[in-house]
């Protein structure tokens, strides 16, 4: 009879090493990206909320206009701010909002609430016509921060609303 010649079924020791040093390389590229995943992942999360607050704003200056002339002042609700000035177009409204996307309001009139994390900012952009009311609306975060460049985020919208 004739031998069969035993063959080993396996991995060297030196290919199993290079193994373990490319899934090391690859696994610390992937948790070399955590990082900046989380914080494009909270960006994403504060731009939605910035974005739902700037709807609700919206909102609001489409309701105050359908309002019959007169009528603005008679508006109640934590928005009733916001009436009856479209015909101030240098004075901007600044509101300020949790979190959470409720309107918060301050203690002292000119100081940030301490609960306030977006600020937002509504520039009436020219006198109502009978057709239609434009404002800018500017969304920033955090509240304390003043100059958008150094402002952590902020979007801006242009809202042209028809009477």
């Amino acid at each position: 009879m004739k031998a069969h010649a035993r063959s080993a079924a396996g991995f060297s020791l030196v290919e199993v090493t290079l193994a373990l040093g490319v899934a090391a390389f690859c696994l610390i590229a992937v948790l070399g990206m955590l990082p900046v995943a989380l914080k494009t992942q909270q960006a994403s999360v504060q731009q939605t909320k910035a974005n739902a607050i700037i709807s609700q704003i919206v909102d609001d200056l489409r309701a105050d206009v359908r309002l019959p002339p007169g009528q603005a002042s008679k508006a109640q609700g934590e928005w009733s701010n916001l009436h009856g000035r479209w015909a101030q177009v240098a004075t901007p409204d600044t509101l300020y909002f949790t979190n959470d996307g409720k309107q918060t309001g301050s203690v002292n009139p000119g100081s940030v609430p301490t609960d306030a994390v977006f600020k937002a900012t509504v520039t009436y952009l020219s006198p109502p016509t009978v057709t239609t009311s434009a404002a800018a609306i500017t969304v920033s975060w955090p509240a304390g921060q003043n100059d958008l460049n150094k402002a952590a985020g902020s979007i801006e919208m242009f809202a042209a609303i028809n009477r």
